[in-house]
């Protein structure tokens, strides 16, 4: 090592020693000396040596407490990927529980949204299997991600964007229900920095205007505080904390709850960390009669924990000065686990493994995940689970009995049955909160009591409808699986009509031998043992339509081209065709006015025809269009229809309209227009209204480039949480 390199080592181990505890420094110094020499030479996209990027990857895992494994094998998680060092080399130098850990990283390092989707599923449930055998892999993994999202500058501003996405999407939800709040804060932070620059620095700079009055008030406050209850609990321990809330956390309050920033009440928070949990009561009695609480605004999660075991008691009340402002009270190990999460248990040393029982209940919700996604490797689902299943945001309802049942925001009767167990939410026929008959779409709220309503009715289970009305991952899969085993012959026949129906609007049509042998090709292509398995799986859900129907397009061309015969040169006479500025050819006819119709309003990909009207061209229809006659030779003007196709050279936008149904819920539509930026989209109207049972129809007219174009927006859409269906309108 030279002098720089030297001098960062001993940084390194000054913080361990400075942290505590027994770290082996042997292995921890030999670790960052193969790294320094197995990366000479290279460089990071900053510029700098790279040996500096797990050199601070092991900074951060010193700050959390993790032990010398973990800080050893971040020193060496990029050496088996970036360098000619094998994992057999690791195990020999430095042992098998390292290069356990190193091997878990590297899997998972190659984690991408820029892949194939099935490569995408793929990086997903491996990370997630490394997680379950040892959860120390993604907490290096984090450590890592956070030292790349410090310094993501470096790179070209569209990795820049989908490095933050994925960040949002994966690993800030991850971070939460690990309880880490200290790097899921800073994650997100980072994320929103690089995604919305202008709204991250108007927050900054509303909180640096108000930096030196609040700071000024709050100090104030805090000794009042500190006063009154020595006063009143002398001899007792405390200690006291100023937080202000995080830049995303205000960002998701003002732009995708609409409030204003002096709505939001928990911008500012006072912690007091005490040593009993009787005492953070009497202190919370303390707090109420020294400020005014404001009502509905105490929660406690000491009674009820978080899923990722967080416990405070938090009240929102108001200064002599009338600023709102939030108190957290809390015992000095529920602080420690606040911060630190699963880290500050962390027990290795003392011989606490991953099959200890308490840590197996922390990480059940992997295994849920996983196993919610045995019925499809649809990778868009697997995000989709983290980022619903593992909401930062939860509400907590209870049963008749007294259970508390933990979902996330947005959850409806459905989720809340299936959360309690799978044989409730398939015996469902209805339910009560608070005494009243709801419908199962009413979305649950906290400190509700829910009563289930069942039946032993034989046959009885529950509606395909509630897949799109559900929103944990958990709920759908228990339906899916559900439909899969009791409804086969069902879900054969409806995956096959499903199946028939979308060939035939794709003017897919085989001969009837060679269907059946096309069916059961696909089949073995999706690894279904048969034509029966691959239609039951379209029937329950397990295989989505809109996921395979490019592929068998793409077959179709291709079988279609094999089939032409070689043509001989023949001499035909010229037949003249028009191609309108809309991108429509018609043959037969030139120099003539041609306009698509308003009644069905085509898009390119649609089939169409044209009919010749009198003094104003030729209108162009979809072929399903219902003033277009099913039986064109029957018709009484069939010589007035004309044959016509799409220009293939045609590149420019078509405005379509759809008509979403969805549960109201604030923020809905600003998450349309978001995901219509993301898309790159032209919005050119929107319109929302509420329907009954807390529905709303939201109706957008945008520009697409085709069909397909248009299909893949709608997929995307009926990805939005709280929307059951998407439909293509003619408005």
């Amino acid at each position: 090592m030279n002098a720089d390199e030297r001098r960062d080592y001993e940084d390194l181990a000054e913080q361990m020693r400075n942290q505590g505890g027994s770290y082996d420094y042997d292995l921890v110094e030999r670790a960052f000396d193969y790294c320094v020499k197995a990366h000479a030479g290279q460089k990071r996209f900053t510029g700098e040596a790279y040996y500096n990027h797990p050199y601070n990857v092991a900074k951060i895992l010193v700050s959390m407490g993790m032990d010398s494994q973990s800080i050893a094998a971040s020193l060496l998680h990029d050496v088996v990927e970036d360098t000619e060092t094998t994992l057999d080399d690791v195990k020999s130098l430095f042992g098998e529980d390292v290069a356990a850990l190193v091997d878990g990283v590297t899997k998972i390092g190659r984690l991408s949204f820029t892949n194939k989707e099935q490569q995408q599923a793929e990086s997903l449930r491996k990370m997630l299997i490394a997680m379950g055998r040892d959860i120390r892999v993604i907490i290096i993994k984090l450590a890592d991600r956070l030292h790349n999202m410090r310094t993501l500058d470096g790179m070209r501003e569209q990795k820049q964007r989908d490095k933050s996405v994925e960040t949002l999407e994966v690993y800030a939800p991850i971070a939460h229900r690990l309880g880490i709040r200290w790097v899921k804060e800073e994650l997100e932070d980072l994320a929103l920095q690089h995604l919305d620059p202008i709204a991250y620095a108007e927050i900054e700079n509303m909180l640096s205007l108000r930096k030196d009055d609040l700071e000024k008030t709050l100090n104030g406050i805090l000794e009042r505080i500190e006063e009154r209850l020595k006063e009143t609990m002398p001899g007792v321990e405390m200690s006291f904390q100023a937080r202000v809330k995080s830049i995303h956390g205000i960002y998701r309050k003002m732009y995708l709850q609409g409030k204003n920033f002096e709505e939001i009440y928990d911008v500012y928070a006072i912690r007091v960390i005490t040593d009993t949990v009787a005492n953070c009561y009497n202190i919370l009695g303390v707090m109420h009669d020294m400020f005014r609480p404001i009502p509905n605004r105490f929660k406690d999660y000491i009674s009820t924990p978080k899923p990722n075991m967080y416990q405070s008691l938090h009240t929102t009340v108001l200064s002599r000065e009338g600023v709102p402002f939030e108190i957290q009270i809390r015992t000095a190990e529920m602080h420690h686990t606040a911060e630190l999460g699963i880290a500050a248990h962390w027990k290795y040393k003392e011989g606490v493994t991953g099959s200890d029982k308490k840590m197996e209940e922390r990480l059940a919700w992997i295994r849920q995940i996983l196993d919610s996604q045995e019925a499809t490797g649809d990778a868009s689902e697997l995000v989709r689970s983290i980022k619903v299943d593992l909401s930062q945001e939860d509400v907590f309802a209870v049963t008749p009995r007294g259970d508390v049942i933990n979902l996330p925001v947005g959850s409806t009767i459905i989720d809340f049955a299936f959360a309690i167990h799978s044989a409730v939410g398939i015996k469902m026929v209805g339910a009560k909160v608070n005494g009243r008959i709801v419908p199962i779409n009413h979305v649950v709220q906290t400190g509700e009591v829910i009563e289930i309503l069942t039946t032993n009715q034989a046959g009885h289970g529950p509606s395909r409808d509630w897949i799109s009305i559900a929103v944990t991952n958990q709920a759908k899969a228990k339906i899916r699986s559900w439909f899969k085993k009791e409804r086969r012959p069902e879900n054969i026949a409806t995956g096959k009509m499903e199946l028939e129906r979308e060939l035939k609007r794709n003017a897919i049509s085989f001969p009837e031998n060679e269907f059946s042998e096309y069916i059961e090709e696909l089949a073995k292509r999706f690894h279904f043992s048969g034509g029966e398995d691959f239609y039951a799986a379209i029937g329950y859900g397990g295989i989505l339509l809109s996921k395979i129907m490019p592929r068998i397009r793409e077959d179709y061309g291709k079988r279609q081209a094999a089939a032409k015969p070689i043509e001989t040169k023949v001499i035909k006479p010229v037949l003249h065709s028009h191609s309108s500025s809309d991108g429509v050819v018609v043959d037969g006819i030139d120099n003539c006015l041609i306009k698509l119709s308003k009644c069905c309003n085509p898009l390119p990909g649609d089939e169409i025809i044209g009919f010749i009207t009198r003094g104003h061209g030729v209108s162009v229809h979809k072929r399903d269009c219902n003033n277009v006659p099913r039986d064109l030779e029957a018709d009484a003007e069939r010589d007035r229809w004309i044959a016509a196709h799409w220009d293939n050279v045609r590149t420019e936008t078509f405005v379509a309209s759809l008509e979403i149904l969805a549960i109201d819920r604030n923020g809905l539509v600003l998450d349309f227009l978001t995901l219509m930026q993301n898309m790159h989209i032209a919005v050119h109207s929107i319109n929302a209204r509420p329907i009954k049972n807390g529905n709303t129809i939201t109706n957008i007219t945008l520009s697409a480039e085709s069909v397909e174009h248009l299909r893949s927006i709608i997929v995307h859409l009926e990805k939005i949480q709280g929307v059951f269906s998407v439909e293509r309108t003619n408005r």
